[in-house]
């Protein structure tokens, strides 16, 4: 490998990450095909169910792709989908050499495109620029294992750790413009979820208001069904809403809310309370493998003591609102000793505006 093969990739990679946020459940790939020094054929897949960047890349590459070196960011697959498998297509353009970044996951390929390129004669060559193609696919790699969504918890706060003032105002906390990143986040993900108690006293809207953004299905977690019949995420239309509530649920609340269009009602195991586990899995046999996670501190803490978040995303405005009894982001019964605290370990700080933005994962 060479510092030009890197190049290559690096290109790959870009384009594969252009098309973030849109092709979900499926993962993001981008390949560039290169012929005696020249790039002969560049592709990404845009959308579940079209064609995937390996073809792309060969439909642009013509003749061109007869001995040449293809560069692609996730092994080629091996099996027929709803599109015929890559590796076949490589091997069919007779490309001489394949540089793959990281394998695939998936059961149903799982090195078997490699195997499929090597037996036809090609040059396979593993893990160019592995740690970025999977950093690139986090939420597809871990989907695909766990059955579940990957979920991105969002938090906005002040400096001493709060999210509302104790009168339960929180407007604004942090600047425009990291509001403004926040509705990017929500463009990139499947789905976004809240608890009860964050429809009732901010009855929002969960949309992504930004240019061409893509608004999220909506998650309520409602184990008595509290949600009003008149809120945003039940009238409004704008999104699909699906409410996962409990077996003691109010079942004439469930008939009503049912009753409304695109709102849908989900049971869990959960007796009194949503079993969360349950519902992840119901939404990612829905075909949801992305999530994030704006609730308050209840639900959150929920989450974070029973391991369902796989990251985390904090924003921290310079601001001090004091308080014993205004609210974190993390609550619940709390902890009962240092050596029982989530470790986090902290991979990307930037400043947005005023404010700081804090990207890290649970270790």
């Amino acid at each position: 490998m060479t510092t030009t093969d890197e190049q290559y990739m690096q290109l790959a990679l870009t384009n594969a990450r252009a098309a973030k946020g849109q092709t979900a459940p499926n993962p993001l790939v981008g390949a560039v095909i290169v012929n005696h020094n020249e790039i002969v054929g560049i592709g990404a897949h845009l959308k579940a169910g079209e064609a995937h960047a390996e073809i792309h890349a060969l439909r642009m590459a013509g003749e061109k792709a007869r001995g040449s070196t293809v560069y692609v960011t996730l092994e080629p697959c091996a099996h027929t989908g709803k599109t015929g498998p890559c590796a076949q297509a490589l091997i069919d353009a007779n490309v001489k050499k394949v540089f793959v970044a990281t394998r695939d996951p998936n059961r149903l390929v799982a090195g078997k495109g490699i195997h499929m390129l090597e037996q036809a004669g090609i040059e396979v060559n593993v893990g160019l620029c592995e740690q970025e193609a999977q950093q690139l696919n986090e939420v597809f790699n871990y989907a695909i294992v766990k059955h579940m969504p990957f979920v991105t918890l969002k938090a906005a706060m002040t400096l001493d750790g709060k999210i509302s003032a104790y009168t339960a105002d929180s407007q604004w906390i942090t600047s425009e413009a990291a509001r403004k990143d926040v509705h990017h986040l929500r463009h990139e993900h499947q789905a976004i979820a809240v608890g009860v108690g964050t429809v009732l006293k901010d009855n929002p809207s969960l949309t992504a208001r930004i240019e061409n953004g893509r608004h999220p299905l909506r998650i309520i977690v409602d184990s008595r069904l509290r949600t009003p019949l008149d809120a945003h995420v039940v009238c409004d239309g704008t999104a699909e809403t699906w409410i996962f509530t409990a077996s003691e649920c109010d079942h004439k609340k469930k008939l009503a809310l049912a009753a409304k269009k695109g709102v849908r009602i989900f049971h869990t195991t959960g007796g009194s309370e949503v079993n969360l586990r349950d519902m992840l899995h119901t939404l990612y046999e829905s075909g949801i493998t992305s999530l994030l996670l704006e609730a308050g501190g209840t639900l959150n803490a929920a989450f974070l003591n029973d391991s369902l978040v796989q990251k985390l995303i904090v924003y921290v405005a310079p601001k001090l609102i004091g308080g014993k009894n205004a609210p974190t982001f993390f609550e619940g019964a709390g902890l009962s000793a240092m050596s029982n605290a989530h470790a986090l370990d902290m991979t990307a700080f930037e400043q947005i505006g005023p404010d700081l933005k804090i990207t890290c994962y649970p270790t």
